[in-house]
């Protein structure tokens, strides 16, 4: 792990973890013929279908919030070449995704037989997918920290830690106090209990999901990083650190679960979760 240095975290020690969350929340959701998952149209989660899909020979379905636009934008045309059939859903269902009246309509519509994911993967499967990830960690540390937009990889996360050390997740969506139950209900239905080593900060979301400011912008340009995602957990600890929230000689793992310098301009179209609509 490389570490991240900036004078204002004084004693505290922060090492970067890159990880990519996706593969450990479909670990365990590939054992399936056939897996319909939800995701806005420049969704990783749906790439990321996309690719298990076709490495294993699941035949996949993506259903995009909005309306078609051809030609696919990057993104979607590469989840079509991956052999995904993608469909479209009107933004007022969309929002209703999860309600029994639409699941009803898609597994009448593409079968029964059909394996329904959630938008972003986070079900109980992806948590025990992402419980393995404190196993891998070479070195010290006391406090993981990872951003945070569903809550599935702070579940997993805070499960697989060992005795002593917690976990923070930083919330990338505006009015995400949602997030606090989502992750306590992940973890008891992967494992019929909660853990009480973890918190959601929510105070580094910078206007929304994919919203950004001067000062953001500024961090960005400065440290190379990833904007929707990791840019907020980095700014959250290091603004946490100058603030003395760690105590002297605390180690950090950041987990960086993106790629460097994504233009979060890139990721301002409102579609689904990529909007950071209440789901």
């Amino acid at each position: 792990m490389e570490e991240f240095l900036d004078p204002g975290l004084g004693d505290v020690r922060v090492f970067l973890m890159h990880d990519d969350n996706k593969p450990r929340k479909l670990k365990y959701n590939l054992g399936h013929s056939r897996l319909l998952t939800f995701g806005g149209a420049y969704s990783n989660h749906i790439r990321a279908v996309a690719e298990a899909g076709r490495r294993h020979g699941i035949d996949t379905i993506g259903v995009i919030r909005g309306e078609e636009h051809l030609p696919l934008n990057p993104s979607l045309a590469y989840a079509k070449a991956c052999g995904m059939t993608l469909t479209y859903l009107d933004r007022a269902t969309y929002r209703r995704k999860h309600t029994e009246e639409v699941l009803a309509r898609l597994r009448a519509r593409w079968g029964h037989d059909v394996a329904i994911l959630p938008e972003g993967g986070s079900n109980a499967a992806a948590v025990r997918g992402c419980a393995e990830l404190p196993g891998e960690i070479a070195g010290e540390y006391d406090v993981v920290c990872c951003p945070a937009g569903t809550g599935g990889t702070l579940a997993g996360i805070a499960a697989g830690l060992p005795p002593g050390r917690r976990a923070i997740g930083f919330a990338v969506l505006k009015g995400a106090g949602f997030l606090a139950g989502e992750v306590a209900r992940l973890q008891r239905e992967a494992y019929g209990r909660t853990w009480s080593n973890w918190e959601i900060n929510l105070d580094y979301h910078f206007g929304g999901y994919a919203k950004s400011t001067p000062a953001l912008d500024r961090f960005i340009g400065k440290y190379r990083v990833e904007g929707v995602y990791v840019a907020k957990m980095l700014y959250g600890i290091l603004d946490l650190a100058r603030r003395g929230a760690f105590a002297p000689g605390t180690r950090v793992v950041a987990v960086i679960t993106g790629q460097p310098c994504t233009p979060v301009a890139a990721w301002g179209v409102p579609t689904g979760f990529d909007s950071g609509e209440p789901r």
